[in-house]
C-alpha cells in the first residue's frame, strides 16, 4: 500500500514544526520556560504514571508517585519479576513518547479534542488518586517520601485536571485542537530531550554517578546504562516516525481532523 504526504497535512505539518521549534527555542530563552511549566510538570505526571501503571499490570507494588517543582518525579516500586523491572524502567520515557503519539492519532481520527482533553484529565486524576493519593497512605510506615512532595504532587494534579476539565467543557473546538496538538508535541519532544540527558549522564568516562532510570536498569540486568539509553532512543525514534508517518500520510482524511488548522 503506497503512502504519500496528504495534503491536507502539508500546511498544518508547517505549523506542527513551527511549534516544535518554539518549543525547542524556548529551552534557551531566560525565563521563558515558565511559560511551559504547566506542561512540563503534565509530561512529568505521564511519565511517572508510566513507571506505575507498569509496575502494578506487571505485578509489582507502588509505594508512591510524585512530582516536583523543578519538573523532575520519582516513583518507589518493587517489582516481582527481573522483566517486570525491565518493562517498568522503560516505561516512563516510552510510555511518554506513547501518550504524545496516541494523543496524534486521536486527533487525525478526528475524535472530538474536547473529549481528548477530558480523557486526559480523567487519566491524571485516576494515577493521582491511584498512586498520588491512596498508595502513599496504605504505606505511610514506611514512605521514602516526604508529607510536603505528596501535597505537592496532589496540588499540581488537581490544578491540571481541574484545568483539562474546563477546557474540554468551554473551548472551542480550534482551540481545544491546539491545546491538545501542543500536548503532544511536548510529550514527544520532553521524551527526546530527557533521553538526551539521560544519555550524557550514562555515557562512558564522562557521565555523571547519579541514579535514574538507566542506571535501575544497569543495576538490576548487568548491562551498561548506556546501553539501555541508547535502546530506548531507538525505539522513541521508531515511534515517532510512526506517530508523524500516521498524522500527515492517511489517506482520505478530512481537513478538520489535523491536529493544526491553517491559519492563513
Amino acid at each position: 500500500m503506497k503512502y504519500t504526504l496528504a495534503e491536507d497535512a502539508r500546511p498544518q505539518a508547517k505549523l506542527l514544526l513551527v511549534a516544535t521549534v518554539i518549543s525547542i527555542v524556548l529551552w534557551f530563552v531566560p525565563y521563558a520556560e515558565y511559560l511551559v511549566y504547566p506542561f512540563r510538570l503534565f509530561v512529568t505526571l505521564i511519565h511517572e504514571s508510566g513507571h506505575a501503571l507498569v509496575a502494578f499490570i506487571t505485578g509489582g507494588s507502588v509505594q508512591s508517585l510524585t512530582i516536583a517543582a523543578d519538573g523532575s518525579g520519582l516513583v518507589y516500586s518493587s517489582s516481582g519479576s527481573l522483566l517486570g523491572q525491565i518493562f517498568t524502567s522503560s516505561a516512563g520515557y516510552v510510555g511518554t513518547m506513547l501518550f504524545g503519539v496516541f494523543l496524534l492519532y486521536l486527533i487525525r481520527k478526528n475524535v472530538s479534542p474536547n473529549r481528548i482533553l477530558f480523557g486526559s484529565g480523567v487519566f491524571i486524576l485516576v494515577i493521582t488518586v491511584a498512586f498520588g493519593v491512596l498508595s502513599p497512605v496504605f504505606n505511610f510506615l514506611s514512605l521514602q517520601v516526604g508529607f510536603g512532595s505528596v501535597a505537592f504532587t496532589v496540588f499540581v494534579a488537581a490544578l491540571i485536571t481541574a484545568a483539562l476539565f474546563a477546557l474540554s467543557k468551554f473551548a472551542n473546538e480550534r482551540t481545544a485542537r491546539w491545546i491538545t496538538g501542543f500536548l503532544a508535541v511536548q510529550c514527544l519532544l520532553n521524551a527526546i530531550s530527557d533521553l538526551k540527558t539521560v544519555l550524557f549522564i550514562n555515557a562512558p568516562v564522562v557521565g555523571a554517578d547519579m541514579q535514574n532510570d538507566a542506571s535501575n536498569m544497569a543495576n538490576a540486568t548487568g548491562i551498561p546504562a548506556f546501553l539501555w539509553v541508547i535502546v530506548w532512543i531507538v525505539i522513541s525514534l521508531g515511534l515517532l516516525f510512526i506517530g508523524f508517518r500516521m498524522f500527515a500520510s492517511v489517506r482520505n482524511a478530512s481537513r478538520s481532523d489535523s491536529v493544526f488548522d491553517d491559519i492563513s
